[in-house]
């Protein structure tokens, strides 16, 4: 499942590319400029579409006891790469594993280890899998950065379709749950049951490829985004109705 990469969440992945452990969804929300249940959703839509895989800790080994990092370059046949390289991951040792579109040289397995004779067990087990090694460095350092382009501008704007309004208005997007309660009702029907507030309107619908416009009758099914209007701020009981019965 795709999922399109607007400015929200190209704000979101370079703030959690910047400092994960220490960025919450209301730090980012007021950077970017809508509420932090909007944040939260869209940081859920981009782990469930694989768009963020995790969150690691980046380790300095040479300052844990002084151990050693050697980046391996190896060969794996194309048609095996992938397997391999899943098997290389589960060596010990080996913390990194990073494929390349390539005939030779395809595959770059970083290991540490102890010492030497650690890191050689490292490069025998490399081998028994079939890879064939062609070259290892010592690492000295590695370094991170969050991708620029998805970092604000100089001058940047708030969005104007996920913005706090003025006099306490807010528009939260949120993709409702399998089991939600909304689903498969009516906003009509919705209303009346209670499951929506008072001060809340849906003002849109995001389904599949198709961005409705919805009425009183327009049902709700599991998988949709709505767009949601808030005339107060918007709390997470609000959020009851499109949520499963887990969360």
């Amino acid at each position: 499942m795709g999922i399109r990469l607007d400015d929200v969440n190209r704000r979101i992945i370079h703030a959690l590319m910047q400092d994960a452990r220490n960025t919450s969804a209301p730090t980012i929300a007021e950077d970017v400029g809508v509420s932090p249940a909007t944040i939260r959703n869209r940081i859920d839509q981009l782990e469930n579409a694989g768009v963020i895989r995790g969150y690691h800790a980046n380790v300095d080994f040479e300052a844990a006891d002084e151990m050693l990092t050697t980046l391996y370059t190896a060969t794996a046949p194309i048609e095996e790469r992938p397997r391999l390289a899943q098997q290389a991951r589960t060596i010990p040792g080996v913390v990194n594993v990073r494929e390349f579109v390539a005939g030779e040289k395809n595959l770059h397995v970083l290991a540490t280890g102890p010492d030497v004779e650690a890191l050689n067990d490292v490069a025998r087990e490399l081998t028994k899998l079939g890879l064939e090694i062609d070259d290892e460095k010592l690492v000295r350092t590695e370094q991170f950065q969050a991708y620029h382009a998805f970092g604000p501008e100089e001058t940047h704007q708030q969005f104007s379709d996920y913005i706090s309004l003025a006099g306490g208005n807010e528009v939260v997007e949120i993709t409702v749950d399998d089991d939600a309660p909304i689903v498969g009702k009516s906003l009509e029907r919705a209303d009346d049951e209670g499951l929506l507030e008072d001060d809340t309107l849906v003002v849109s619908i995001e389904r599949t490829d198709d961005v409705l416009t919805p009425t009183g009758s327009t049902e709700v099914r599991a998988g949709d985004i709505l767009t949601v209007l808030s005339r107060s701020d918007f709390d997470e009981s609000a959020l009851r109705a499109f949520e499963g019965v887990g969360n």
